[in-house]
């Protein structure tokens, strides 16, 4: 079984930048594809970026150009870069094990408490 612990989430002005990472224990071995998602007060969970085991990555259009997700797999750690934030950013960000980077609806595990992104204008 696979444990997933974000971290990294603060509070920020508009313009800013965080890292999130999100630390992997337990099978790592059989992680294939990581998501960030997030959810903002009174909306839907929405997946932002995923990535694959070799790297490849997709994004939502809002956070493109934006937000960069990359893989440690020595550290076992996923990591979201997210520039240039704006006050819509603001969320609990959660990352996930995915079945495919492709495809956010098949995921194995389940949510975790996720990190608190907070950014003011």
């Amino acid at each position: 079984q696979v444990q997933l612990v974000e971290s990294g989430g603060g509070l920020v002005q508009a313009g800013g930048s965080l890292r999130l990472s999100c630390l992997a224990s337990g099978r790592t071995s059989s992680i294939n594809a990581v998501g960030w998602y997030r959810q903002a007060p009174g909306k839907e969970r929405e997946l932002v970026a995923a990535i694959s085991r070799d790297g490849s990555s997709n994004y939502v259009d809002s956070v493109k150009g934006r937000f960069t997700i990359s893989r440690d797999n020595a550290k076992n750690t996923v990591y979201l870069q997210m520039n240039s934030l704006k006050p819509e950013d603001t969320a609990v960000y959660y990352c996930r094990q995915m079945f495919s980077y492709t495809n956010p609806s098949i995921l194995f595990g389940s949510w975790g408490q996720g990190t608190q992104v907070t950014v003011s204008s």
